[in-house]
């Protein structure tokens, strides 16, 4: 697949999408859409609200398909931008599941693919009738880290 990645800018800051990791959770035109309108095109229009705003949306995309760099940081560092990269964080909770959050793709043991976005919750225990995902044994078994 094709690695995109589409600029949109106001002036003073500038919107990076990456439709390839975007996950169309829809949050950015709800919560935002005199700039993000996916019935026009370009479907993100920068000039829609004052910055803060836009910054303040963006921040909610919950696939990092959407970041923003400010333009002034760019033009400090001599036409540089910064490297936007959609990140995912692995986290073992005590007791419980490791959750990976960001997106990601899981195989099966037959090659079948799933693609997760957000959060997902592996099982730690191994008594999830839901394998590899967790569906709350561990908490009916009394699993502990310990175990």
């Amino acid at each position: 697949m094709k690695d995109i990645t589409k600029h949109y800018t106001n002036g003073e800051v500038t919107i990076v999408w990456k439709p390839n990791v975007c996950v169309h959770s829809e949050v950015c035109f709800h919560g935002l859409p005199e700039v993000f309108n996916p019935h026009v095109k370009p479907w993100i229009n920068a000039s829609g609200a004052d910055t803060q705003r836009i910054v303040d949306q963006v921040k909610r995309c919950p696939s990092g398909a959407l970041t923003y760099f400010m333009n002034k940081d760019v033009a400090a560092a001599q036409g540089v931008e910064p490297e936007i990269a959609a990140e995912s964080i692995v986290e073992p909770l005590p007791n419980g599941p490791l959750l990976v959050y960001g997106n990601i793709v899981v195989r099966d043991a037959n090659g079948n693919e799933v693609h997760k976005n957000k959060v997902t919750a592996f099982c730690r225990c191994g008594g999830s009738s839901n394998k590899p995902y967790c569906d709350g044994t561990h908490t009916k078994i009394n699993f502990t880290d310990k175990s």
